[in-house]
């Protein structure tokens, strides 16, 4: 516990401390299929607390500007460059880690936003590029918010810390009554502080090594040498719509190209596909057969998942494929409760594997924050573009205009043809 009362690792300026797995795969996609296509990356909180009260705006923004000026380094590109799948074939090519090795991150626009009279965090650029701060700003957000938290309140931050680690270990003990249940380390985006994670995470290590599979944070995964967990975000198929949209093109049919983009890059092994971005109702009405046997499994990131694994059970029966050869990762809001809960009722139907978030690393009796960096416009080389929307299963995450996504809500839910919304 020593080294944790040396507070959040703000100094550094490693971009990896703050970068999920799934930022570098989708980069290197953008970078291969949308080379010169732009994208803007804005925050957007969620909750009830006011980030100004804590984050003086100028200091987040030289704190990013130092990040971006100091860019990926060698040591993180080298080892970036090791990462494989089973098979021993190298997940990124000398190509793009040349790329990101010898290009700069776009400049983040921090400031106050007028509506919401809080802080106001958005960067635009090549979307390979700009697509890696979403992890980044959030994170740092987090690293700077509680660490002026504890100062303002006056709270001991030892006590803290002793109050996170019984929770912690209540929730190993219970991992080491159930040690087939898998867990992933999913806390990057919400986390109470970077130092603060990698204490868990090297706690369920030492206590818990067989229901941990790894981390979704690349800087972790690096140093406590554990295998970089995730496949794609929203961002991915919002994308697509989004250009879709802007080239007078079909805008249902871009997700399905987009699926089929990524699975020929980077086939089974990070075929893992998340369903809620245009809702789940479309999701399985246009996944079809065919993918339903190639790709590996799915991620359930919004709505009650009992309901969505027995629906999701029906309908790889239905396409003739065997749910005990398939793999569910449940990542929305989990808890050791719900994870227990789901492991005793799924765990003979299919493979589980469950992203544990905000629970898992931010839970040390203070509020946690709710915050997410969605992309949300889009800009073609060819002077296009388009605003972004999400539809998730739970209303509340739902990202865009009310009117952009009232016509997403037609096109993607109500199956109109092309044109008619």
């Amino acid at each position: 516990m020593e080294t944790l009362k040396e507070g959040p690792l703000l100094e550094q300026t490693m971009l990896s401390a703050g970068l999920d797995f799934y930022k570098p795969t989708m980069s290197q996609v953008a970078y291969e299929q949308e080379p010169d296509t732009v994208v803007t990356f804005t925050l957007k909180n969620r909750g009830q607390q006011r980030l100004a009260d804590y984050i003086d705006p100028v200091q987040l923004a030289d704190h990013f500007e130092a990040k971006r000026q100091a860019g990926i380094s060698k040591a993180e590109l080298d080892y970036w460059a090791t990462i494989t799948n089973p098979d021993g074939e190298r997940i990124f090519t000398d190509d793009y880690l040349q790329y990101m090795g010898t290009h700069q991150l776009p400049k983040v626009e921090v400031g106050i936003n007028l509506e919401t009279n809080d802080i106001a965090v958005q960067s635009t650029g090549p979307w390979a590029l700009t697509s890696l701060w979403e992890t980044v700003i959030m994170s740092d957000i987090n690293d700077m918010y509680f660490d002026a938290y504890i100062r303002n309140n006056d709270l001991d931050v030892t006590k803290l810390y002793e109050e996170g680690d019984r929770r912690l270990s209540e929730k190993i003990a219970a991992l080491q009554q159930h040690p087939h249940i898998k867990i992933t380390d999913f806390g990057t985006r919400r986390h109470f502080s970077t130092r603060w994670q990698k204490h868990v995470v090297e706690r369920l290590m030492a206590e818990c090594p067989d229901n941990l599979v790894g981390t979704s944070n690349v800087g972790l995964s690096q140093t406590l040498e554990l295998t970089p967990i995730g496949t794609f975000a929203h961002e991915m198929p919002m994308v697509y719509a989004g250009l879709a949209d802007a080239r007078g093109e079909d805008m249902r049919e871009s997700h399905g190209k987009f699926l089929d983009t990524w699975f020929k890059k980077y086939g089974p092994y990070l075929s893992i596909a998340l369903t809620d971005t245009f809702t789940t109702d479309f999701f399985f009405d246009t996944f079809g057969e065919e993918r339903a046997k190639l790709w590996r499994g799915v991620r359930h990131d919004s709505g009650e998942p009992a309901p969505f694994t027995d629906r999701l059970t029906d309908f790889y029966r239905g396409a003739n494929v065997d749910p005990q050869d398939k793999t569910v990762v449940y990542s929305d809001a989990l808890n050791i409760k719900k994870i227990v809960d789901l492991d005793d009722a799924f765990s003979d139907t299919m493979k589980i594997n469950n992203g544990w978030g905000t629970d898992l690393t931010n839970d040390l009796g203070i509020p946690s924050l709710n915050i997410v960096v969605k992309a949300t416009h889009v800009y073609t080389p060819e002077g296009e573009d388009a605003e972004l929307v999400k539809l998730s299963d739970n209303v509340g995450k739902h990202t865009g205009s009310l009117g952009k996504v009232a016509l997403y809500e037609a096109i993607f839910t109500k199956q109109l043809v092309k044109g008619a919304a």
